[in-house]
């Protein structure tokens, strides 16, 4: 009995197998010639191979020619947060700087409401076409670890456009407090543990968590008063219900500079550009650093082509002397760069503050 490898077998035809006798059928059809029928195949192969890459270049040129065309309407721009506050301050900056560029107006829309959930939620149901963008930030990645239920995937269910800018928080200090230094507030709450207290934006803000951050590295007690928003607490501070607080620096900085709060520190890596004689915490606590990052993104999905564009139009805002300084007034650093680089920073801190917020046990149901 002739024996056969199954990939010969294939390569050769078919086999018919009776008995002990095998037969082949490889009998031309229609009287075709066997080298007429691999001609016919192979045409068949390039046809199909063909019309694949004719569907893929189509694809291509249709990303490109909505890029060209794009935008040919208003552009939404949702913020998480109130008007006034910072989100909502650089937010503006930026749909200006989109809006001119583009030729097409970005509007913004404020959709406030449990620290950011809300806009962010709008912006993941949002139809992919670059018509709706979110201007992000720390909360972002905060939320996902604070909430105990969050209808999106931070990381899976948005795409990346470009870090806007940097803002440290600030330190700053009311006038019910006596010491003038970091190293004076942890000697204080070391003196007493718990005697000093500290107001923040709300239970697992960004503002919350840095202080816990802080108490945490510091190895000190403080006493956690909530608020609901930056707004009220700087109200009380100035009353002198409030010894402390770490904030953003916008809404801060015109009360530090009319000295009616005293800035301690700053919680980025070094000091700030828009605070020079004031110290970063780092210099107290070695290793602590908070920086609050605002940038664009997207719903999964966006062309690429759109989001080269979006990114490439901010870069270039950036690169503004003008703008630089007007954000450096709201003590803001420009930063710029690609979308995988500002994948890299959100995809960084949504470890980080997974960590933090489950030290505090801080949790919002």
């Amino acid at each position: 009995m002739t024996r056969y490898a199954g990939a010969t077998n294939n390569f050769l035809g078919q086999h018919e197998v009776r008995g002990n006798a095998t037969k082949r059928s490889l009998a031309p059809r229609g009287g075709e010639s066997l080298r007429t029928q691999a001609r016919g195949r192979v045409g068949v192969r390039g046809r199909v191979f063909g019309a694949a890459c004719a569907a893929l270049l189509s694809l291509g040129s249709t990303s490109a020619t909505l890029a060209q065309t794009y935008p040919d309407r208003p552009v939404r721009l949702v913020v998480g947060f109130p008007p006034g506050g910072a989100a909502d301050i650089l937010g503006r900056i930026a749909a200006q700087q989109l809006s001119a560029g583009l030729g097409q107006q970005v509007v913004v829309d404020n959709r406030g409401g449990a620290g950011g959930l809300i806009a962010t939620e709008i912006t993941a149901r949002a139809n992919p076409d670059g018509y709706t963008l979110l201007f992000a930030s720390i909360p972002h990645v905060i939320n996902p670890h604070l909430y105990s239920k969050v209808n999106y995937d931070a990381l899976k269910d948005f795409t990346p456009v470009i870090q806007f800018v940097s803002v440290p928080l600030m330190m700053a200090s009311g006038p019910s407090l006596q010491g003038k230094t970091v190293k004076d507030v942890i000697a204080a709450a070391k003196a007493k543990p718990g005697s000093v207290n500290y107001g923040s934006a709300g239970s697992g803000s960004s503002s919350h968590l840095a202080v816990e951050l802080f108490r945490s590295m510091a190895g000190i007690e403080l006493t956690h008063i909530p608020y609901k928003g930056t707004g009220p607490l700087i109200t009380d501070m100035l009353g002198g219900q409030v010894a402390l607080t770490i904030a953003s620096a916008v809404p801060l900085a015109p009360q530090v500079r009319s000295n009616k709060l005293r800035a301690l520190g700053v919680t980025g890596p070094k000091r700030s550009a828009a605070f020079p004689e004031v110290p970063a915490i780092a210099e107290s606590v070695p290793g602590y650093e908070v920086v609050n990052w605002f940038g664009v993104i997207a719903p999964a999905g966006t062309s690429p082509a759109i989001v080269t564009r979006l990114n490439a139009q901010l870069n270039k805002a950036l690169q503004s002397p003008e703008l630089v300084k007007a954000l450096a007034a709201q003590t803001a650093e420009a930063v710029g760069g690609t979308p995988e680089a500002f994948g890299k920073v959100i995809r960084f801190d949504y470890a980080k503050w997974a960590k933090v917020v489950k030290q505090s046990g801080a949790k919002v149901d």
